[in-house]
């Protein structure tokens, strides 16, 4: 498999993808819009210093990337590791880094498909299989708990989204235009789209 266009020396790139609570390097951390490689070249932001981020910060504090500096802004579960008062921190930084034009594209639990599970008494019954192993509705809702149990407080869920509560949160932040689509893993999939491009 090809590696991320961040680490290969010399690759040419037109333009910027922030991974935003990046976790550790691995090949396949960014979604099929991301490629094929050379296209974007990523940069890792992470608050764990242990895996080795290109920039170390919270997501709702990235001063050191500057401001309108990428094209886009990746962001895979990390929305709902934010207690509620902090996500329109976090999106407001989305929105400051990002070009004009550009966009950020997210995934997280969707709340109103796990709640079904938890109404039918399936709280610790796996719902589906993940590379981490089987995930319970009590993972999808507090976070996962093997990660949890090693130490690793990171993983900790302090809120959560719907469809609708994730849309208007977008819209509030300032995204002209958002479009919010639920998949079968029980996830969220939102786009959000900056202004400022005449097409």
């Amino acid at each position: 498999m090809e590696t991320l266009p961040s680490s290969r020396p010399g690759a040419l790139s037109s333009r910027l993808v922030l991974h935003v609570g990046c976790g550790a390097a691995a090949p396949d951390k960014l979604p099929a819009h991301f490629f094929p490689a050379g296209e974007w070249r990523e940069i890792r932001l992470d608050i764990d210093p242990d895996v080795a981020p290109d920039v170390l910060a919270s997501i709702t504090d990235m001063e050191a990337v500057a401001d309108a500096s990428v094209d886009a802004v990746w962001s895979s579960h990390n929305l709902e590791h934010l207690f509620p008062h902090e996500v329109p921190l976090a999106l407001a930084e989305f929105r400051r880094v990002l070009k004009p034009g550009g966009f950020a594209l997210m995934t997280m639990p969707d709340l109103q498909q796990i709640a079904k599970l938890v109404a039918e008494d399936r709280l610790m019954e796996a719902a589906y299989l993940s590379p981490m192993g089987p995930i319970t509705p009590l993972d999808m809702l507090y976070g996962h708990g093997g990660s949890l149990a090693q130490g690793n407080v990171f993983m900790g869920h302090r809120g959560g989204f719907t469809a609708r509560s994730l849309e208007s949160a977008l819209l509030t932040a300032g995204f002209p235009i958002v479009r919010v689509v639920r998949d079968d893993s029980f996830a969220l999939w939102a786009t959000a789209y900056m202004g400022g491009v005449t097409l």
